[in-house]
């Protein structure tokens, strides 16, 4: 008679709680974004005087404050690109295929999901501390009692506010990249004239890459705004469990991120 090895069954336990965990996760997330939209759509233009500024604060935390990092970034990216890049190219000759790889890779993959990372690793912590801690210190308490709904002023522009900033900092990084894969590639002697690779760039670019990048940064932002804001608002805290919230709330931004991403790469095969 075969005997199941303890060992064996203990693993297979704790695959099925993390399992369990993760479609309960998936469950509580996916009902406060809904929530939150609601909010977004039936309280639009309420109290503007008031959400206005916090959604501006947003934008300059999430965005123009990442902007010196994201130039940073774009330089290094195009010199990681393009130095693999000529590397490869240069040994059979196709060079002219430079401008096409740097689409592929910059525009439609690294570009969008490098940016959400850096705005969830920056500002993505930063929400979920702030968010926390005002919980546990009953401050979002304190907001329901005077009639402030808190999703509406503690979620909905920071939804707004990272969402815009991912935005607006994809575009930035990715012409930055693009700029500076060109300056490495003449650093590297690369026969390639600036008319003929930005040529190939426009080539290699459709209208449908600039609604799909959009649409991606957007649900990027999106995505790492709701994941944090649930963490840090959502449950009850206290102040010493705000730091494993965090961790919680990154490793799950990222895998809603990658899972966007493969959507979209299903997408442009399809």
């Amino acid at each position: 008679m075969w005997v199941k090895d303890p060992w064996h069954r203990g693993y297979v336990n704790f695959l099925g709680r993390k399992f369990l965990n993760f479609i309960r996760a998936i469950y509580s997330i996916g009902a406060f974004a809904l929530i939150t939209l609601g909010v977004l759509f039936t309280k639009f233009g309420v109290a503007p005087r008031v959400i206005r500024p916090v959604i501006i604060q947003q934008l300059f935390r999430s965005g123009l404050s990442l902007l010196p990092m994201i130039v940073f970034l774009a330089l290094a990216l195009g010199l990681v690109v393009i130095g693999q890049t000529v590397s490869l190219l240069s040994r059979v000759g196709a060079n002219q295929y430079l401008g096409t790889i740097m689409v592929t890779v910059i525009v439609r993959e690294l570009g969008p999901l490098m940016t959400a990372l850096v705005v969830l690793l920056r500002t993505g912590t930063g929400t979920v501390v702030e968010l926390g801690t005002a919980r546990a210190q009953g401050e979002v308490e304190a907001l329901e009692v005077l009639g402030i709904d808190p999703v509406h002023y503690l979620v909905v522009p920071r939804v707004i506010g990272i969402s815009a900033a991912v935005f607006a900092l994809t575009i930035y990084l990715i012409i930055g990249a693009l700029v500076s894969g060109y300056i490495w590639a003449f650093l590297q002697d690369v026969p390639l004239r600036p008319d003929d690779y930005f040529r190939q760039l426009a080539a290699s670019v459709s209208g449908m890459d600039f609604v799909i990048v959009g649409i991606k940064a957007l649900l990027f932002g999106g995505a790492i705004a709701i994941v944090t804001c649930y963490h840090g608002l959502a449950q009850p805290l206290r102040s010493e469990q705000v730091a494993r919230a965090t961790v919680r709330a990154v490793a799950q931004a990222v895998v809603a991120c990658v899972v966007v991403d493969a959507v979209f790469i299903i997408i442009y095969l399809m």
